[in-house]
């Protein structure tokens, strides 16, 4: 299948995590057509997403203090919006193996109770009459500056980076499907269209990053 070609979603640096680069299905996972579906986590210019504190270790840890939380999430491809999700709360941070159990054992819940629970709030924009979609999640409550039905060109502003649904840091959630019936939605493969690495201090195009590469629009 060819792969979809995406845009990042916004400036600043970013670090890939559970990247179809390294494995397939990238999140263990092909429920919700989550297959190829990639983890951007916003980071600083010493590849940190929040100051390590003692909370990191041992407790949660506020979503606030993360650098990511608000970044401004632009759409990674033309198209038309054709659903969106804001109803969720930013909830703390568990980045610490002791608060992380706790959100572990909420898992089956949240995926019992749909993709608004997993996802968060959320953006899908369709590319084509027809699909793909595709979907940018884990939005900041009330960020969400776009509605069903408008026509979005690549890089417009959508919202902002959050903490929402099954997240344990602010970060970004991206992937395509084909259908928005995601009992049933089979994952579409994706790449960028292009980014700075900043891992290896090249320009790549037409690819995914590799596992914890830190990235830039170019």
């Amino acid at each position: 299948m060819t792969p979809l070609v995406l845009d990042l979603p916004g400036d600043g640096f970013w670090q890939a995590r559970n990247s179809p680069a390294r494995r397939v299905p990238s999140h263990g996972t092909s429920r919700f057509g989550t297959a190829f579906a990639i983890d951007l986590v916003p980071v600083d210019d010493r590849n940190q997403s929040a100051p390590a504190t003692w909370r990191t270790a041992l407790a949660t840890e506020p979503c606030t203090a993360f650098v990511g939380f608000g970044r401004p999430l632009l759409a990674p491809i033309a198209g038309t919006v054709v659903a969106t999700h804001d109803g969720e709360v930013d909830h703390d941070a568990r980045r610490s193996p002791v608060a992380y159990l706790g959100f572990a054992l909420g898992q089956a819940r949240r995926i019992r109770s749909g993709i608004a629970a997993v996802a968060g709030n959320h953006v899908v924009i369709q590319a084509e009459p027809g699909g793909p979609y595709v979907l940018t999640a884990h939005l900041q409550h009330g960020s969400l500056c776009v509605s069903a039905g408008q026509r979005v060109e690549v890089g417009e502003l959508i919202g902002a980076c959050g903490n929402t649904g099954n997240s344990t840091q602010p970060h970004v959630h991206l992937q395509a499907v084909d259908s928005l019936d995601w009992d049933r939605a089979n994952a579409v493969p994706i790449v960028f269209r292009s980014y700075r690495s900043r891992t290896t201090g090249t320009l790549r195009h037409s690819v995914l990053p590799l596992e914890a590469e830190t990235l830039s629009r170019d």
